[in-house]
């Protein structure tokens, strides 16, 4: 068999050696079966996987995000974050550890004195215009409408120097109206130049779901520089948002569906109080009974049976032992297109151990940085362009230093860091780094968001007043230098059980 194989195979090259040799531009020794394909079996349609691919399209990432598509988007995971006890909590939970109390600014310019009277300033303005509970808001709506719109503004009311402000308006009322969908480059409600860059964006003056809004569909044309567009692009060209919870929305239905049928199926066992039943055959002896007829029962009586019969309570098969674990298995699910660990999502973390639960969070962790980093370029940058030059405008406002639109004003942004599990063992670690020299005093502040300048300045004067005061600084003290980093995950096993 391996013989007549092998003839065939040297047959197949040898013949197609002689057909390439006469073909021009082709090599002569080029083999006829090497121009035969691969195959996978994801291409293959069979009658297992027809109807499971039946939806798979080749649309563009705008066509796949058409206007109707992202509005029934929108409306069900609307639905399903104000009437999903889980669904708010994990938005509310991903809105807290992404912004947090909010962003802090650090100036990187050669002139400390102008830095600290920037940032000083800009926290002030932040304070007035609510800035932090605008861009939690601008992340809880990225989560249900798949994206957030902030317009930077003018105005008067705003209790600071600088009356720039920043107001927020939902996915719904940056639409392409129907006067104007005839326009070149001009893609649901955003217009664009060649290079793909938005110009501007058309915001309806009403939103479409007030009970006031017309037909009419007045708008004003806003310019891409006073417009704040914060979504995640998932596909190359895409230029609207989708919710994050999109693939979890069949999830959270099923959810729901099954809590309640399982507590249907337990308020029905519950209801009766017992069933008659006999043993007899069709016709049998015993003493007649209506049936399904209903029996009113006295409390701590002894009761009799009809002659024949005999009474057994219903037994409640709900909710059973996998009920939990259907429930875990769905939110882990759930939690997973959000890339946070079940524990965070559950708000639970009795099966974790002190390792276990470290380590989920590291992917976790990671992922709310890239977000900030994202926040930060998308929305604070502008934010703080667009506040320097109007403060820029405000005579003598700025140091001398700072006023020139030329200047890049390089600077940083803080975030909160997040509690470690065990902070002795974090206090160690952290200081057998410093003294490898493995890290710096600026990357362990960072880490806990805090400026490491500020927080040496003030740690200096607390040592300066305990000296005057005659108490014992901190500083001058040695640690037991035995203290060892060390994880003991038996014990912690043992203390999580």
């Amino acid at each position: 068999m391996l013989k007549r194989l092998s003839g065939i195979i040297e047959q197949a090259w040898r013949g197609g050696a002689s057909r390439s040799s006469s073909a021009p531009g082709r090599s002569p020794r080029q083999p006829f079966f090497s121009r035969l394909r691969a195959k996978y079996d994801a291409a293959n349609t069979t009658l297992d996987n027809m109807k499971h691919w039946a939806r798979a399209d080749g649309l563009s990432s705008a066509a796949a995000n058409s206007p109707d598509v992202r509005r029934t988007l929108r409306n069900r995971s609307r639905y399903e974050v104000a009437n999903n006890s889980y669904a708010r909590g994990i938005t509310l939970t991903l809105a807290n550890d992404v912004v947090g109390t909010g962003p802090r600014l650090q100036m990187l310019t050669p002139d400390d004195a102008a830095n600290r009277f920037v940032e000083a300033e800009f926290f002030a303005w932040a304070e007035a215009v609510g800035l932090a509970e605008k861009l939690r808001t601008m992340r809880l709506a990225r989560v249900s409408d798949g994206e957030s719109f902030g317009l930077l503004t003018s105005n008067e009311r705003v209790d600071a120097t600088v009356k720039l402000d920043v107001r927020l308006i939902e996915a719904d009322q940056v639409a392409s109206p129907t006067l104007v969908a005839d326009r070149t480059r001009y893609i649901d409600g955003i217009q664009f130049d060649t290079d793909g860059n938005p110009l501007s964006y058309d915001v309806l003056r009403e939103h479409p779901g007030d009970v006031t809004f017309t037909i009419d569909e007045e708008f004003d044309t806003v310019p891409a520089t006073a417009v704040l567009h914060y979504f995640r692009c998932d596909r190359p060209g895409q230029i609207r948002g989708i919710p994050d919870i999109t693939p979890a929305l069949p999830l959270f239905a099923q959810l729901r569906r099954f809590t309640l049928a399982v507590l249907a199926a337990a308020e029905t066992a519950a209801d009766f109080a017992g069933i008659l039943y006999t043993d007899a055959p069709a016709n049998g002896e015993a003493d007649a009974a209506e049936p399904f007829e209903p029996i009113e029962l006295e409390k701590r009586m002894l009761l009799t049976m009809p002659g024949g019969w005999k009474m057994a309570q219903m037994r409640s098969e709900q909710p059973s032992t996998t009920y939990a674990e259907f429930k875990k298995e769905i939110l882990n699910e759930i939690a997973r297109c959000l890339n946070m660990p079940f524990n965070v999502a559950a708000g639970n973390s009795s099966g974790y151990n002190y390792a276990s639960g470290r380590l989920d969070h590291q992917t976790y962790f990671k992922s709310i940085r890239v977000e900030q980093t994202q926040l930060a370029r998308v929305v604070l940058d502008r934010v703080l362009s667009a506040w320097l030059r109007e403060a820029i405008l405000i005579e003598g406002y700025l140091p001398n230093s700072l006023r020139t639109l030329d200047s890049t004003f390089e600077h940083q942004w803080f975030w909160d860091g997040h509690e470690h599990v065990d902070p002795a063992k974090e206090a160690n670690a952290q200081k057998i780094r410093l003294s490898n020299h493995t890290t710096t005093l600026a990357i362990e502040f960072a880490r806990q968001g805090r400026d490491w300048e500020t927080e040496l300045k003030q740690r200096a004067k607390e040592v300066s007043l305990m000296r005057e005061l005659g108490l014992s600084a901190s500083d001058e003290t040695e640690t037991n230098p035995s203290t060892k980093v060390t994880e003991d995950n038996a014990e912690d096993t043992a203390r999580a059980a």
